[in-house]
């Protein structure tokens, strides 16, 4: 009994309220940090995010080797610096290179928009189904199965690409719906594995893996379509998933209850922490009070922004580089992936910075609310001003590099509110969140798609343009109606199981 006292929070300080202060006592020195378990846990979630990114990825830089002429149906005309290395001239300028039999589409933007935005029609229907089995039948299944789906899926993609568009575009459908299930699927291990005052390193140490997997995608990606063919970039990282798969289910468990390797004072001092949040694996979900939720809403609507500014960084920035400085898909490779690496870095200290804020007293809600403006404005506003520097690409790499590097901030703000919000239904709600947002990742290409086919250049400032302003109305919304507190229907069912 002592030492559970001494693993827990004081009684009078806490009233199971978020916004508490976390006391120092939480985080006892003979508890393992780093080389622990839960951390190990997140390593593996941060490979699995990793590979799902990676290969959700690549059909954004392979795009620019399978479409024919797509620098010129986005090209500028007012780029007048080029590279200070050899990548001027033909885009798909690449002597001696094996590339040659590679296919290559008649594509328009349009067509290409709709090919993006596919696997997000997938996924919308997966994320909170998923967050909500795995709930109910374990993390470590549901994760591994739609790994292992989407790797499979990956691997057939170049011969779906082959057969026709039709079989192209459900392929892609596909993969959505085993990649909307292994990401809504894994946020039932926080509610297992992270003590509340280490949820925001946790988490944004799992998160991050999608932005590493973004960069290495985009790095190898264009390497591999120029020296060995587009369709091995498919294959290279659906091998790698498939082996990934292996590792999950070997490694990862559901709670630290059935580890069978964790140390005995970090198990006592996870369950500790989180004994008083009851699992609701088997208790019915209170959807009325969910619906009725303003937090819930504001935070769903910001998860929306956000969402299509990362769907524009991710999905344009190899097409853009492309087009404005005229240059060969490895090297724009190359350039859109270093953003990626920064903002991974980023994302990882973030969440360090969220809980050391936490320690010197500064309030759940405005934690979760500066990482938020932190991770949108700057980042939205960087993309508005490129339109109009397209004659330097350092102006162009650093504001792409300062958009992409602060935008994960937001990892270790809204995307783990619900958290917060209601820790017993904090895998369905996350899946809901971002099945919500991920209407931005259907939306955001389609629209773009459009915008760019009217106009090249008018259409890149319109859809710099369109990113800022919706991100700015969820900011917004967020900043008023956003809480950190765990809401009344949480209460209540909690005290009404006592």
């Amino acid at each position: 009994m002592a030492t559970m006292t001494e693993l827990s929070p004081t009684e009078d300080k806490s009233k199971y309220s978020q916004d508490t202060q976390v006391d120092e006592k939480l985080s006892p020195r003979k508890v393992p940090t780093l080389c622990s378990t839960r951390y190990g846990i997140a390593f593996i979630a941060h490979l699995c995010n990793f590979v799902i990114a990676a290969q959700g990825i690549i059909m954004n830089i392979t795009m620019v080797a399978m479409v024919n002429s797509t620098s010129h149906q986005f090209q500028f005309n007012g780029s007048t610096e080029g590279l200070p290395f050899d990548s001027s001239g033909d885009p798909q300028n690449s002597p001696k290179s094996p590339t040659a039999w590679a296919p290559v589409y008649n594509w328009s933007p349009h067509i290409q928009g709709i090919i993006f935005s596919a696997i997000s029609y997938g996924m919308i229907l997966t994320l909170a189904p998923s967050g909500y089995l795995a709930g109910r039948v374990g993390t470590k299944r549901v994760v591994g199965v739609s790994l292992l789906g989407s790797s499979l899926l990956i691997l057939f993609t170049p011969l779906a690409t082959d057969l026709g568009l039709t079989f192209l575009i459900a392929t892609r459908i596909l993969q959505g719906l085993s990649q909307g299930s292994g990401l809504g699927g894994q946020f039932a291990l926080w509610e297992s594995w992270s003590p509340p005052h280490e949820r925001s390193r946790l988490c944004s140490i799992a998160l991050s893996g999608i932005l590493l997997g973004s960069f290495i995608a985009i790095l190898l990606g264009g390497l591999i379509s120029q020296t060995l063919g587009w369709p091995f970039v498919f294959y290279v990282f659906g091998g790698v998933g498939c082996v990934f798969c292996l590792l999950w289910f070997v490694l990862v468990y559901d709670g630290p209850v059935t580890h069978p390797w964790i140390n005995t004072t970090e198990k006592e001092y996870i369950m500790s922490s989180l004994a008083q949040q009851v699992s609701s694996s088997r208790q019915p979900l209170p959807i009325k009070a969910m619906v009725r939720s303003l937090p819930l809403w504001s935070m769903g609507f910001c998860c929306f922004s956000h969402q299509w500014l990362i769907n524009i960084m991710v999905i344009y920035t190899p097409t853009y580089i492309s087009s404005v400085f005229n240059i060969n898909i490895r090297d724009s490779g190359f350039l859109s992936a270093l953003p990626f690496i920064i903002a991974w870095v980023v994302g990882i200290l973030g969440g360090q910075l969220a809980d050391f804020l936490l320690t010197k007293n500064f309030r759940l809600v405005t934690v979760r609310k500066i990482a938020t403006v932190l991770g949108t404005l700057p980042s939205s506003a960087a993309l508005v001003i490129l339109p109009y520097i397209t004659s330097s690409y350092i102006i162009t790499v650093g504001l792409l590099t300062l958009a992409c590097g602060l935008s994960p901030l937001c990892q270790s703000g809204i995307y783990i509110n619900t958290l917060d919000l209601a820790p017993r239904h904090s895998s369905f709600l996350m899946g809901v969140s971002r099945g919500f947002a991920q209407i931005a990742a259907i939306l955001a290409p389609t629209v773009s798609g459009f915008l760019l086919s009217q106009d090249p250049e008018l259409g890149w400032r319109n859809t710099f343009s369109l990113s800022f302003a919706i991100n700015a109305l969820g900011l917004i919304f967020y900043l008023i109606f956003g809480e950190a507190d765990v809401q009344d229907w949480a209460k209540e069912r909690k005290l009404t199981r006592l």
